[in-house]
């Protein structure tokens, strides 16, 4: 295997440092539970090969192609059955995937992949570069967040001269790319599928057809979907024989499926069960900051910028001192996390910002802002508008807050303590596939969250949210439709530098700037925690979490 040249540090996102680095920081582990496994590649368990494997997870997907979302949902239920070009190790260290290596040009331009010559997909046809052209132009840079906001200005061309090699061009020396070809940032889809088609509303996507190691067996909306190995695997089949998904709406009776041996993997446990499943032996527990939707999410409220009411920045930031950022961790996260301090998440470290000025919890503060704003409160707490712009007099202060039904637990938290200072809220459950639409193609709202993943570049997950080229129907952009060229600009120049220490102090002056102008308010960084029972080995926290899995009988 070719080694790639030793020029990009993909997981600083700068150059002339080493290939393959550690992530600046991460977060610690609990010590009564492992870590995520450490491996290069999935390697076969000692446990007992067949069987059905029953995971929980907790909304419908909607779909099964996360080539055209970052819904974490979406991807939960679906990376097992797709590879990207590359995987990240648990040190977050490129490894061979589809690509079995790969060299950079010596001024960081151009990456020429070298492709595995044994893929095929699910239905037989071969896996060939032409796939991965495909999935980059026509779906990934359309329609993935997080890779569209990233790549689609710097990406000149990407070439196919044969059917193993794959070249990407660059207008500007371009450090982030080897971070985002894993199955969660850029999964490959099959050309021969969905070429002619409209990849968002693709029939393929409930019937999908994929390289990764299970195939596609069912889907029942609502109930459970099904995989099979996939016996054509080229890493080896998986020991698993099915994988069967069942929806749990509700996270109480996911846990006791898990204890009950009903269920045998869980994507995350409610903080006040954690207690009570330690003690169990029959339950093995994995902590991670990566998630199938991405990694260091942040829990971000979303302000619609285009609503009257939010235009004003003082109203902003009168609900960002009406939040309590600690008592979200500790009544939501029951501490499985941190408080928010910046716009980037502290997991990447050297692009984080410390000592900014964020709102803090001041209700005080909030209603002498809300008060010079317009809104006065009557003798009954209730605040309407005088003298407002655009919002007629006497219009009482109410707005609503789209979130997932998982993510109910915020919004409860959140409308006491805007109710605090005044503002009503209306809370609006909606599942992931109504939630993307109504927030990015319709929206229509006033204020919602979103898990903002900000992946291991801010290239990756951060710019997204800000760059006001990303305003548009592509689920999990930029919600609030927030636009300043200092920001585009700040973002277009920490791209295309290569030293370190400048790239991070440009992510500083950038967070300074959203901040000041608060079109997000970012609550906590979340972690989680995985269980299992102990019958069952060979388990990662992420991605194809299952592939390398066993159970033997209990």
């Amino acid at each position: 295997m070719r080694i790639p040249r030793m020029l990009i540090a993909p997981i600083l996102g700068t150059f002339m440092v080493t290939a393959c680095g550690a992530p600046a920081s991460s977060p610690s582990a609990d010590p009564t539970a492992p870590s995520e496994r450490a491996s290069a590649a999935p390697t076969a368990s000692t446990g007992t090969e067949g069987g059905t494997l029953v995971v929980a997870i907790s909304s419908d997907p909607g779909h099964l192609n996360p080539a055209i979302t970052t819904s974490g949902g979406t991807h939960t239920a679906s990376e097992l059955l797709y590879n990207g070009l590359v995987g990240l190790d648990d040190a977050l260290n490129p490894v061979p995937e589809l690509a079995e290596s790969w060299e950079i040009s010596d001024d960081g331009r151009t990456y020429t992949f070298t492709l595995r010559d044994d893929v095929v997909w699910h239905d037989g046809e071969a896996f060939t570069s032409e796939d991965v052209k495909f999935s980059f132009e026509e779906v990934l840079l359309q329609f993935h967040a997080r890779t569209r906001a990233s790549m689609s200005s710097s990406l000149e061309s990407i070439e196919a001269p044969d059917e193993t090699t794959v070249v990407f061009n660059f207008a500007e020396p371009y450090g982030p790319l080897l971070l985002q070809l894993d199955v969660t940032e850029a999964p490959i889809v099959a050309k021969h599928i969905y070429e002619g088609t409209d990849p968002v509303e693709a029939p393929a996507n409930l019937e999908p057809v994929g390289t990764g190691p299970f195939k596609f067996v069912s889907y029942t909306p609502e109930s459970e979907i099904r995989f099979a190995a996939n016996d054509d695997y080229f890493r080896g089949r998986p020991a698993i024989d099915e994988v069967v998904q069942r929806i749990f709406p509700d996270s109480g009776s996911a846990v006791i499926a898990l204890e009950t041996g009903d269920v045998h993997w869980l994507w995350g446990v409610p903080g006040p069960d954690q207690e009570r499943l330690q003690a169990d032996d029959s339950i093995e527990f994995l902590r991670t900051n990566r998630n199938p939707g991405g990694a260091n999410c942040i829990m971000t409220v979303g302000f619609n910028l285009e609503n009257p009411i939010l235009a004003d920045v003082d109203v902003r930031t009168a609900i960002a001192h009406a939040l309590d950022r600690q008592a979200f961790l500790e009544r939501v996260l029951f501490n499985e996390g941190r408080v928010a301090e910046a716009p980037i998440s502290s997991g990447i470290g050297w692009a984080h910002a410390e000592g900014l000025s964020l709102p803090a919890f001041d209700t005080n503060a909030s209603a002498t802002l809300l008060d010079g704003a317009g809104w006065i409160a009557g003798s009954d707490g209730t605040r309407t508008a005088q003298g407002v712009e655009g919002v007629e007099d006497g219009t009482p202060l109410a707005i609503n807050f789209l979130h997932f039904p998982t993510f109910s637990r915020y919004g409860e938290l959140l409308r006491t303590q805007l109710g605090e200072v005044g503002i009503d809220v209306e809370l609006v459950p909606l599942e992931p596939p109504v939630f993307a639409e109504t927030v990015f193609t319709d929206r229509d709202f006033d204020t919602n969250i979103v898990s903002y993943c900000n992946g291991t570049d801010p290239e990756i997950g951060v710019r997204r949210m800000y760059d006001s080229a990303q305003i548009g129907p592509v689920p999990f952009s930029n919600a609030a439709a927030y636009s300043n060229p200092d920001v585009d600009a700040l973002f277009t120049q920490a791209v295309q530098t290569i030293d370190l220490e400048e790239r991070g102090e440009l992510y500083r002056q950038i967070q300074e700037i959203v901040a000041e102008d608060l079109p997000y308010f970012w609550l906590v960084e979340t972690e989680a925690t995985r269980a299992y029972r102990s019958n069952c080995s060979g388990f990662i926290a992420y991605a194809q979490f299952a592939e390398a899995a066993s159970c033997a009988t209990e």
